[in-house]
């Protein structure tokens, strides 16, 4: 990661970290980057908080002022300014979003040709030329200065390329969908209407300030008590720019990512649809998901944390699905990242086709106890090479053997340790943590 670019974009609180003198650089560099042997052509969404339109606009003056015309979509999903990319035959693409981070944060994600996460090396690029390490770039003048293009028939495009994905209709069943007061307020429900569901919405006005506020897919229990209360047969909860989506059945119970990569891993299997017989999932995946993938002759493949690591396994392996706990799937077949929507209608799909609840196709999988605790330590890479650490820790998945696991690593952002055990009970996964904290204490590497 670099020193504004992390896994997911530049992403900080507007005017603090991330500021609109940092996107407008940010358009100066990608405008002259993309624009060198032709005229660019830069796609840009944004989400539903206050500073989205700052940003938009900033980004627009330093792209225009390179000489790349720019595209607006307006509010809209990540996914589909991904979609517009690599379809529309686009240079970029910007969506302007912090995804679930509370509305006074937000972020820049920039997408390549293909429509995934922009390379490494561009954002590192980008990053010398906002610190003042690259000359400055120079402006367009007359006829060569960027035009602003209104694009929100892009938006309708991706609409109508959703309502084509599933091979059946949803008639008669009664959808529930928290739009997290996002980006999927301007799309979700069209969707579903088109394929007949019924479908209920909930938080879909945003204002500015309550996109994420006690709802979406890290306030699920918003989404429950409105399933329970409303006799609904499923629901599904975005993240604010909607790459993300969480699932609750008929009886309010979660269905998270990991459930979520099963049940539509083995419908796909069924199909004939999964390609190398895999699914792909970060080291924080449930243990229960390898179980149940292994029962049902399926294979599965690990990445760091992080969707970008997800998609760069499934791209050079060719491989249908993966993601992470959190809901972030990935359907390569249909999408180039996580796409929240895709994900709901996929899971509808299932259910439809097998004539099932998504209750019962989601406990065919059993989620072992998980016990996760951060450290805050004063070198992370020491206490993790720490060789009293390492012994503990080889200890511990020495104990638990096949039927548990433990994971310890480093954060991507803050100066802190995580040690997860699963296990299969509570009181196994709080002694074999509390074991590995002691000594990483014991050793003198927590910072005060």
């Amino acid at each position: 990661m670099g020193k504004y670019f992390g896994t997911d974009g530049f992403r900080g609180e507007a005017n603090v970290k991330l500021t609109a003198a940092h996107a407008y650089k940010v358009g100066r560099y990608v405008g002259w980057y993309y624009g060198r042997e032709h005229k660019a052509r830069i796609v840009i969404g944004k989400d539903t908080r206050r500073s989205s339109y700052m940003f938009e606009y900033a980004l627009v003056a330093g792209l225009t002022a390179s000489g790349a015309d720019a595209y607006l979509l307006h509010v809209t999903t990540t996914p589909s300014v991904s979609y517009a990319v690599r379809t529309e035959n686009f240079d970029c693409g910007i969506m302007i979003s912090a995804s679930h981070n509370p509305f006074y944060d937000n972020g820049i994600k920039l997408l390549n040709g293909n429509g995934q996460k922009i390379e490494a090396e561009v954002e590192d690029r980008i990053e010398a030329y906002i610190d003042g390490e690259i000359e400055e770039l120079p402006y367009a003048t007359r006829e060569d200065v960027g035009r602003t293009i209104d694009y929100a028939s892009g938006r309708n495009r991706y609409i109508g390329y959703l309502i084509s994905i599933p091979s059946r209709d949803f008639k008669n069943i009664k959808v529930g969908l928290d739009c997290a007061n996002g980006s999927a307020s301007a799309i979700a429900k069209s969707v579903f209407d088109a394929l007949q569901a019924k479908t209920y919405v909930i938080n879909n006005e945003p204002n500015g300030t309550n996109i994420n506020t006690n709802c979406g897919s890290t306030h699920i229990e918003t989404l429950q008590h409105f399933v329970i209360e409303n006799g609904l047969d499923v629901g599904f909860a975005y993240d604010g720019d909607a790459d993300r989506c969480i699932a609750v059945d008929h009886k309010g119970n979660v269905v998270d990512g990991d459930k979520i990569m099963y049940l539509c891993g083995k419908y796909l299997k069924e199909n004939g649809r999964l390609s190398g017989n895999t699914v792909v999932t970060t080291v924080m995946s449930n243990l229960g998901l390898y179980k149940a993938l292994e029962r049902e002759g399926m294979r599965s493949e690990q990445t760091p944390v992080g969707d970008k690591y997800v998609a760069e396994n499934m791209l050079k392996n060719g491989y249908s699905i993966g993601g992470e706990q959190s809901g972030h799937i990935i359907f390569s077949r249909y999408a180039a990242t996580g796409d929240g929507i895709l994900t709901s209608l996929m899971v509808m799909e299932a259910c439809v086709e097998k004539k099932a609840t998504l209750c019962d196709l989601a406990k065919e999988m059993t989620v072992y106890p998980q016990l996760l605790r951060n450290v805050r330590v004063a070198d992370k890479l020491a206490a993790r090479e720490n060789p009293a650490v390492k012994a503990a820790v080889e200890e511990a998945a020495k104990a638990l053997g096949t039927e548990g696991r433990i994971l310890v690593r480093e954060s991507g952002t803050e100066p802190l340790i995580r040690v997860m055990v699963e296990a299969g009970a509570d009181e196994l996964c709080r002694k074999y943590v509390e074991d590995v904290i002691k000594v990483i204490e014991a050793e003198g590497l927590v910072k005060e």
